[in-house]
């Protein structure tokens, strides 16, 4: 069985491309859709140029999001994300 390790105090996600965060250089993200409504899930990578991927994630759901350290996220409505690791 996986135990989820929390790195970092959860923070709540930016809205918009130009403040997209790395979640502090996370490689594993957790998401909590805290809102009423399903959330767009923004994830920017720049490998050689920026490249711009999308999900969306229903209503008080949790995610666990792999990306490369310096890939940046956003959403369309402000969520909670921490940067996690698993153990067995």
């Amino acid at each position: 069985m996986s135990i989820t390790k929390i790195i970092i105090t959860e923070e709540t996600t930016p809205t918009a491309v130009g403040s997209a965060t790395s979640v502090s250089n996370a490689t594993c993200i957790r998401l909590f859709n805290t809102t009423g409504s399903d959330v767009t899930i923004g994830i920017n990578t720049i490998v050689g140029a920026a490249t711009t991927s999308f999900f969306s994630m229903p209503t008080k759901s949790v995610e666990f999001l792999q990306k490369l350290p310096d890939d940046v996220i956003w959403t369309s409505s402000a969520i909670k994300a921490n940067k996690v690791a698993f153990t067995n």
